[in-house]
């Protein structure tokens, strides 16, 4: 399988991968439609984002740049 390098077909897997989110939260909150349902939901999508920024970004970035003593 080859890496997937049009711009535009980039867009659309995250077009989609934004309809897949909104459609499984809307359906969520659907099932129980109280305020405690949508703000848990809503705390589990937050805290996820911020774990994908932590293993992708911050490790990059600040762990793996910081050169260990031999």
């Amino acid at each position: 399988m080859t890496s997937l390098t049009n711009p535009r077909l980039i867009y659309l897997k995250g077009l989609l991968f934004l309809f897949l989110g909104a459609t499984s939260a809307a359906l969520l909150v659907g099932e129980l439609p109280t305020l405690k349902a949508a703000l848990l939901l809503g705390l589990a999508v937050w805290g996820f984002c911020r774990a994908y920024y932590f293993a992708f970004y911050v490790i990059e970035h600040y762990v793996d740049a910081v050169e260990l003593p031999p």
